[in-house]
C-alpha cells in the first residue's frame, strides 16, 4: 500500500463524521429508512460508491466488487452529494450507460467526485465522463467496437495490472471513443480500434474502456481487486460474519424493548432474516406463517416443521387461503395480482399484531435486485421493470415500522450469511419462489382449480429436476399454466386441454439470467409426465428465452 492511498484513507475518515452521517441519513430519507441504512451501512465499513449511469451491466459491477469482500452501492449519477458522501467511501467507480457525454444534457458525474482525491475508475461510459469532465475530448468512434478484444498493456507498472500478462482477452461494448486524454492523463493499455482502451493520471484516477465486470473478460475481476486493494486500501472486509455481527448489534439498537413480527414464506430470504432477529432479540419476536393458498404442494407443512423444531422460533401459522383467492378473483393484469396479494400481506400482519397485542416492527426479507429492480436506485436512465411484492407492493400507510437488514444483500451473499448462521443446507439452496407465489404463475385468473393443475404440474418438474441433481446448478425451475388450450388425442379421444410452459434458468443474482441447457431426455421425461398425470393438461413446451429480454417469471 502506497504512501498516497493512506493519505486518502485519513482524509477521507475526516469527511463526515458518524453522527454527521446519521443526520443526514435522517434528513434525506426519514427515521424508518435510517434505520435501515446504519443495519447496512455502518460508518466503519470499507465502502466503494459506483455512480450509475443507467447501463446493463451496473449491477454486475456491485456483484464483482462484493465478490472481493469489499462493500458497495449503486448510486444515481444525479444524486445529492450529502448522500454521497453519508456512504463514507474509499473510491468511486463509474458505470457504463447508453449516452453520449457530448450530446445535450449527458447524464455527469457530481464535480465533488474529482475534488475529494479519492481513487476512480471509469468504465465505458464512465471513462468517458472521466475524460470528458476533466478536459479531455471523446467523439464517435469511425469503426464501432463490440464484442471480444485484445488488450494490450503499454504500460506494466500500473497497479491496475499488477499479475497480469502483457495481453489479456477483454469485451468491448461501445460507439464512442477517447481522441484526445485528458491535461496530465496518458494510455495504459490499447487494443486494435481504441489507442487508449486504459488511461491515468498517476494520481489513482483511471479509465478502461472494456467491461471488467462481464464473464467475457476473464481476468477483468483481477483488475478491479487491483482497484480496490492497492488503489483504494481497502481491506476486504466484507464478510458474513462482519455482517451478521453489524447486523444484530444495528437490529438491537433499533429495536429496543419493542416488539417484531416477520412474515416465513420457507424461502432463505425469510429464514435469514428472522434468524438475525432473533439472535438479536430473542423472544421480543414473533414469527407468522401466512398460508395464502397459493403455495407449492406440501410447502406449508415442510416449512412450519423446518421453523418450528430446527429454529426454536414462536411461529403462528394463519390460513388465510380464502381471502386471497377473494382479492384474486376475476384478476387478470400481473400488476394488479402482485399488488392485491402484497396489499393482503400487510392486512394480515396488521390483524395478527392486533391479536397478540401491541407490535412495532415488521421484518421482511428485501433483497438488493428488488430494490433495484423496483425503485429510483436504478437512476432515471432506467425503466421499472415490475412491482416486487417486498417493495413497491406496499400500501400506502402502514402501522409498522420495517427492519430489513437484507436489502443491501444480493442472493448469494444472503446464502453465505444462512450458512454462517448454522440454517439447513435444504432451505439455505432452496429455489427463489415469488412473493405472490403460484398467482404470476397462472396466465390469467387464479382459480382452486387452476392452482391445483399447476400444483401438480409443478410437483413433477421440482422431482424430475431433483432426481436429475441439477436443482442446486439451476437458479430457477418451475412450471407456468398459460391461458392456451389447443387441441390433442389421448387414446382415441380428442383433448381439448392446456398448455403448460416449462422455465429453467441459471443465475447469479436474478438480475440476467440464462435459459438452462437441459437434456433433452430429461425434458421429454418431464413432459410425459405430466401430460399422463395432471388433468386437463396435454402440451409441454419450453421457454429458451433469457433475461433480458425476457423476465424470468411470465408476469
Amino acid at each position: 500500500m502506497n504512501d498516497k492511498v493512506d493519505s486518502h484513507r485519513v482524509a477521507t475518515s475526516d469527511d463526515v463524521e458518524v453522527s454527521t452521517y446519521l443526520e443526514i441519513a435522517k434528513e434525506l430519507h426519514g427515521e424508518q429508512t435510517a434505520s435501515q441504512l446504519e443495519i447496512i451501512s455502518p460508518a466503519a465499513r470499507e465502502t466503494i460508491a459506483i455512480i450509475d449511469f443507467g447501463s446493463q451491466y451496473s449491477h454486475l459491477i456491485a456483484r464483482r466488487v462484493r465478490e472481493c469482500h469489499v462493500y458497495c452501492e449503486l448510486i444515481p449519477y444525479d444524486a445529492p452529494w450529502e448522500e454521497i458522501a453519508s456512504l463514507r467511501p474509499r473510491g468511486f467507480i463509474l458505470s457504463g450507460g447508453p449516452a453520449s457525454v457530448y450530446e445535450p444534457g449527458a447524464p455527469l458525474a457530481p464535480a465533488r467526485i474529482y475534488d475529494s482525491h479519492l481513487p476512480i475508475l471509469g468504465i465505458c461510459y464512465g471513462m468517458q465522463v472521466l475524460t470528458h469532465q476533466l478536459g479531455g475530448q471523446v467523439t464517435s468512434g469511425t469503426k464501432h467496437e463490440y464484442g471480444q478484444a485484445i488488450l494490450h498493456i503499454s504500460d506494466e507498472g500500473s497497479p491496475l495490472f499488477l499479475g497480469l500478462p502483457p495481453s489479456l482477452a477483454v469485451w468491448m461494448s461501445h460507439g464512442d471513443q477517447i481522441l484526445e486524454v485528458p491535461p496530465g492523463f496518458k494510455a495504459l493499455a490499447y487494443t486494435e480500434n481504441s489507442p487508449a482502451a486504459v488511461i491515468g493520471n498517476g494520481n489513482d484516477i483511471f479509465g478502461l474502456q472494456f467491461h471488467p465486470e462481464v464473464a467475457h473478460t476473464p481476468q477483468g475481476k483481477t483488475i478491479l481487486q487491483n482497484f480496490l486493494y492497492r488503489v483504494c486500501g481497502c481491506q476486504g472486509n466484507w464478510t458474513p460474519g462482519s455482517f451478521i455481527n453489524e447486523s444484530i448489534d444495528a437490529i438491537r439498537q433499533q429495536v429496543k424493548g419493542g416488539r417484531v413480527i416477520c412474515a416465513l414464506s420457507g424461502g432463505v430470504d425469510s429464514a435469514v432474516t428472522a434468524t438475525l432477529v432473533h439472535q438479536a432479540i430473542g423472544n421480543q419476536l414473533t414469527c407468522i406463517f401466512i398460508n395464502n393458498g397459493l403455495l407449492r404442494r406440501e410447502e406449508a407443512e415442510r416449512a412450519l416443521n423446518t421453523f418450528r423444531h430446527n429454529l426454536k422460533m414462536n411461529v403462528v401459522y394463519v390460513d388465510a387461503s380464502e381471502r386471497f383467492l377473494n382479492q384474486l378473483e376475476g384478476v387478470i393484469d400481473p400488476e394488479i395480482k402482485r399488488r392485491r396479494v402484497g396489499e393482503e400481506f400487510i392486512k394480515v400482519f396488521e390483524d395478527e399484531a392486533t391479536k397478540l397485542g401491541k407490535i412495532d416492527f415488521l421484518a421482511q426479507g428485501t433483497l438488493y435486485p428488488d430494490v433495484i429492480e423496483s425503485t429510483s436506485l436504478e437512476t432515471k436512465a432506467a425503466a421499472r421493470i415490475k412491482t416486487h411484492h417486498n417493495v413497491g407492493g406496499l400500501p400506502t400507510k402502514m402501522t409498522l415500522t420495517l427492519i430489513e437488514p437484507l436489502r443491501y444483500l444480493f442472493k448469494d451473499e444472503v446464502r453465505e450469511v444462512g450458512l454462517s448462521l448454522g440454517l439447513p443446507e435444504d432451505m439455505i439452496w432452496r429455489q427463489p419462489f415469488p412473493g405472490p407465489g403460484l398467482a404470476i404463475r397462472i396466465i390469467g385468473e387464479v382459480t382452486n382449480e387452476r392452482l391445483e393443475i399447476l400444483r401438480a404440474a409443478d410437483w413433477i418438474v421440482m422431482n424430475e429436476i431433483k432426481k436429475a441433481k441439477l436443482y442446486r446448478q439451476l437458479w430457477q425451475t418451475f412450471a407456468i399454466l398459460t391461458d392456451v388450450k389447443s387441441v390433442g388425442v389421448m387414446g382415441d379421444y380428442r383433448t381439448y386441454g392446456y398448455l403448460i410452459a416449462l422455465r429453467a434458468v441459471t443465475s447469479q443474482d436474478a438480475m440476467t439470467a440464462d435459459w438452462a441447457r437441459l437434456p433433452y431426455d430429461l425434458l421429454a421425461h418431464i413432459s410425459n409426465r405430466i401430460v399422463n398425470e395432471v388433468p386437463d393438461v396435454n402440451r409441454v413446451v419450453y421457454d429458451i428465452t433469457s433475461k433480458p429480454p425476457s423476465t424470468i417469471e411470465w408476469e
